[in-house]
């Protein structure tokens, strides 16, 4: 009995020390991790004010890149939702992940080769295979035989175009416009370009979700309920003639 209570005791007293043992471990990494951070910071000048402003700046950095970047608005083409000067987020990852752009989105895209050296923002009124257009009997856009009513939306005044057009959407492409039709260089004014006025998806930089400036126009950018009814393409339409066009581009 003194044989076993002893061993017991012995396997008893033997924790702590381990314990101890791996607390001085987590330890010294943890202190191994502060130097390295101390160290780099010393070859600062700020030290460690400007490498957090450094690592701040680089997390923006790849935030911007990858997930949400800011874009100016520098025209009328896009009023009354967007205004001149208004700062859009746009959602980098909305059609990262199989997603595909859906019509009634505000979509920012390279315009390059399509509409011209610059980056645009548009709403998206047909995707691939859609027939699309302008107008039916009450001036309205058809979308697939559906008319889509943009009164929430258009520019107060503004037809929905005054440039007749019948397009079919190519698979890949979209069909873009304005919602101030009077003032925006759009999908109509470029049908006779490369392209057809179309704009490719792997064009497509992102989706404007958000208005972050002015602060007092801050608010959401939903998608609009007048292309919720639209049945799936079942036709194609020819290309027709185009309008003038006017720059309105955005700053990325």
């Amino acid at each position: 009995m003194d044989a076993e209570a002893q061993h017991t005791e012995r396997d008893r007293s033997s924790h702590p020390a381990g314990s101890e043992e791996i607390s001085d471990t987590g330890a010294t990494e943890e202190r191994s991790r502060f130097a390295l951070v101390d160290r780099a910071a010393d070859r600062l000048p700020g030290g460690r004010i400007t490498l957090t402003v450094l690592f701040c700046l680089f997390f923006l950095l790849l935030l911007s890149r990858f997930v949400i970047q800011p874009f100016e608005i520098p025209s009328g083409s896009m009023e009354p939702g967007l205004r001149i000067g208004d700062r859009v987020l746009v959602n980098k990852l909305a059609y990262r992940f199989g997603a595909e752009p859906r019509r009634g989105d505000v979509v920012v895209f390279d315009g390059t080769g399509y509409f011209g050296d610059a980056d645009y923002i548009k709403r998206v009124v047909g995707v691939g295979g859609d027939h699309v257009v302008c107008c039916d009997r009450q001036g309205r856009i058809e979308v697939n035989g559906r008319s889509v009513d943009e009164s929430t939306f258009l520019f107060p005044g503004d037809k929905p175009s005054e440039v007749s057009f019948d397009v079919a959407v190519p698979d890949g492409t979209l069909f873009v416009l304005g919602d101030h039709r009077g003032d925006s260089s759009d999908s109509r004014d470029h049908l006779g370009s490369p392209g057809g006025g179309m704009i490719p998806v792997d064009d497509v930089i992102g989706r404007a979700d958000w208005i972050a400036w002015p602060l007092g126009h801050w608010t959401g950018l939903e998608r609009v309920d007048g292309y919720a009814r639209v049945p799936a393409a079942t036709g194609a339409g020819a290309p027709a003639s185009s309008g003038p066009s006017t720059a309105d581009g955005v700053h990325g």
